[in-house]
């Protein structure tokens, strides 16, 4: 299968099973320690202040205009 043939919603499609396929072996992803407290610390903070970050409009400008 050549990926580039594929129109741009069948790469779209492909890619969230692939995904789907990872996502339903999730005792197979191990984190480390240091792992756990960073997604732990980050929730904490998450939920003291949700509105606290950058959109996804301004991450995105962020991106997008470093080329």
């Amino acid at each position: 299968m050549n990926i580039q043939n594929l129109t741009i919603s069948e790469r779209i499609i492909l890619a969230e099973a692939l995904w789907d396929s990872i996502a339903n072996q999730e005792s197979e992803v191990v984190l480390t320690e240091k792992q756990k407290l960073e997604l732990d610390a980050r929730l904490s903070n998450y939920e003291i202040d949700q509105d606290a970050g950058s959109s996804w409009a301004a991450v995105k400008e962020r991106i997008t205009s470093k080329k």
